[in-house]
């Protein structure tokens, strides 16, 4: 059998004992063990797969957690053992670089990495061995350097961007200026804001771009421009996501709308998304992973349709905004508020 798609185990013992030497290696790198799936039958075939988080926040974590489950599911469905090691790079492409190393050299049977950036270093690591990499999140593929590569492949959560920018439209028909916030070495908000720009030049619509690429400069980016805009938009990006529960109270008080680009934006205080199910994203991940090591075959990246409107109540309520207008533009309306998650 080809050594890619070769039987492996890992014992909770082992995946622990490996977690432990990463945490010791320079630069941080983050790993833990995950419960492996369920026992394979005597003789069977097993896989060992390393699931890696670009960084610890809400989308990825709810990413990772569906990818877990999925992968117990396919265990027991194929009566073969998963086993899988959760690692979080903390946004550092050097960290990543570290980890990815570390599994080439600990010989996983693929790797899942979650965020572009994660997806980027996976790649490169896996070029020589050609490691299978199916990642998850990607926004921009073509954009992000992963589409024709023979052991790569994933799924991708392309932000609809003139859609949102519908709803900002629709809940406030009158608007002067939008603000877009965003970072600018995020690779997955360049497409996006250029598309925002295109979009609102057609509509009549000024904007106001302001970036920052650490939580203290988006902090400073929302303060320089609460007095100018009416509403703001942000794609999904990751350095501003990191920030929202800054910046939100600031924004909130100014009585501005931030429309972001997931909704982990929205949980953590953002007004409003349109976006995918990242519990589903993160299952069809898990599928394609393991039918990549099933079958050898790297289809084309899946892009997963993003149709839910989710809402956050305690910024509307706070906001004076009646968000009524979007009850019909979407498949699903979501409400949630506020957390620290």
């Amino acid at each position: 059998m080809n050594k890619l798609f070769s039987t492996r185990t890992l014992s909770f013992t082992a995946a622990a004992a490996m977690a432990l030497s990463l945490t010791a290696c320079g630069g941080n790198p983050s790993a833990s063990a995950a419960p492996a799936g369920s026992a394979a039958p005597e003789g069977g075939d097993g896989y060992k797969i390393a699931v890696v988080r670009q960084l610890d926040h809400a989308s990825m974590n709810e990413i990772r957690d569906a990818i877990d489950g999925e992968l117990d599911a396919k265990a027991k469905e194929l009566g073969v053992e998963i086993s899988y090691t959760d690692f979080n790079g903390n946004n550092d492409p050097s960290t990543l670089a570290q980890i990815g190393a570390q599994i080439i050299a600990d010989g996983y049977d693929a790797i899942i990495p979650i965020g572009t950036t994660a997806a980027q270093q996976m790649a490169a690591a896996a070029q020589e061995t050609k490691t299978p990499v199916i990642y998850a999140t990607v926004s921009y593929p073509e954009e992000a350097g992963l589409t024709g590569i023979d052991y790569v492949t994933g799924t991708s959560d392309a932000l609809d961007t003139e859609f949102l920018l519908d709803m900002v439209l629709a809940q406030d028909p009158d608007i002067k200026t939008v603000g877009l916030l965003y970072s600018t070495s995020e690779v997955n908000s360049a497409p996006a804001i250029e598309t925002a720009k295109a979009y609102l030049d057609s509509k009549g619509v000024a904007y106001l771009e302001k970036t920052g690429n650490t939580a203290d400069e988006v902090v400073s980016a929302v303060n320089s421009m609460r007095d100018q805009v009416d509403a703001v938009f942000t794609p999904t990006d990751n350095v501003v996501m990191n920030a929202e529960l800054a910046i939100a109270p600031t924004l909130i008080e100014a009585g501005i709308p931030h429309y972001a680009g997931a909704d982990s934006f929205v949980r953590n205080g953002a007004f409003a998304t349109c976006g995918v199910n990242y519990g589903d994203l993160g299952a069809k991940t898990a599928d394609m992973a393991v039918d990549v090591l099933q079958t050898g075959e790297f289809p084309e990246f899946l892009s997963v349709a993003g149709d839910i409107i989710t809402v956050n109540t305690d910024t509307a309520s706070a906001l004076g905004i009646d968000y009524s207008v979007f009850k019909d533009m979407a498949s699903e309306l979501v409400e949630v508020t506020t957390s620290q998650d």
